[in-house]
């Protein structure tokens, strides 16, 4: 069974930019992995740090058991998604381990570094997954079968300076609203946090205004849409690799 890993920063995040495209990935037979980078210490203004790791770490996996994703632990802190050796060996070790044919992670530029370092980190481990001299924690056999990276789109669809972003390929997610909707529900921490913080009137509303704007980029082919742009091949795959689109032919739109 072919697999995919999602790769995000915090809790929340693959529910809000990737979930739907998971949703159709394991509809057609892949084998799918979550992984929060970092543990969700710092999204909260009413729960303490140990009970807020706590706190979001069963809402990940509720939001998992949702949707029959596996659910992987987070290496880091919130505010701490460094890119350096000891967090980029743990993580190389899980991409050893899932052995996926398929990475999605962040965009190369995003509004926050947790994101854009938790993209440099995915991608690095999914290139050294065929390194057997590269040392990863713990130590886990290198595997040399082709991986595809495909990077989600940044919040606000735009880098960090307002310069627009489009993807390359458009999954239609329509029919996985619901249960977008629901596992993002499962973080019921991240409602007041997201309110306060980031001034989301609501974060479910938000979730799907979200996808609604990635589907008028389409130009009116989708309603709700999630956006992809795919990592250059070199080191990867096949320069003609792109399985995400053959996976899901019928859910794809890509514009000429």
């Amino acid at each position: 069974m072919p697999s995919v890993f999602a790769i995000a920063a915090h809790p929340d995040d693959i529910e809000i930019v990737m979930a739907g495209t998971l949703a159709l990935l394991k509809d057609v037979g892949y084998d799918v992995h979550y992984m929060n980078v970092a543990n969700g210490c710092c999204g909260s203004t009413v729960y303490g740090r140990d009970e807020l790791i706590a706190m979001r770490r069963e809402e990940a996996i509720e939001a998992c058991r949702l949707a029959g994703f596996t659910f992987h632990e987070s290496i880091a802190n919130d505010m701490e998604v460094m890119y350096d050796r000891p967090t980029l060996r743990k993580l190389t070790a899980v991409v050893r381990e899932v052995r996926p044919e398929i990475v999605l992670t962040h965009s190369p530029v995003d509004y926050m570094e947790d994101h854009t370092n938790t993209c440099r980190l995915a991608t690095t481990a999914a290139f050294a997954r065929c390194m057997p001299n590269y040392p990863c924690d713990p130590a886990t056999p290198a595997y040399f079968e082709d991986v595809t990276v495909y990077h989600a789109q940044p919040h606000g669809n735009c880098d960090p300076l307002y310069g627009p972003i489009r993807p390359k390929l458009f999954v239609d997610v329509a029919s996985k609203m619901s249960l977008k909707t629901e596992m993002l529900a499962a973080h019921k921490s991240q409602k007041l946090w997201l309110d306060q913080s980031q001034g989301m009137d609501s974060y479910l509303h938000s979730m799907q205004e979200l996808m609604r704007e990635v589907g008028r980029l389409t130009d009116g082919k989708l309603t709700y849409a999630e956006g992809w742009r795919k990592h250059l091949h070199l080191g990867f795959c096949a320069a003609d690799a792109d399985p995400l689109a053959k996976a899901l032919a019928t859910h794809v739109y890509q514009p000429a």
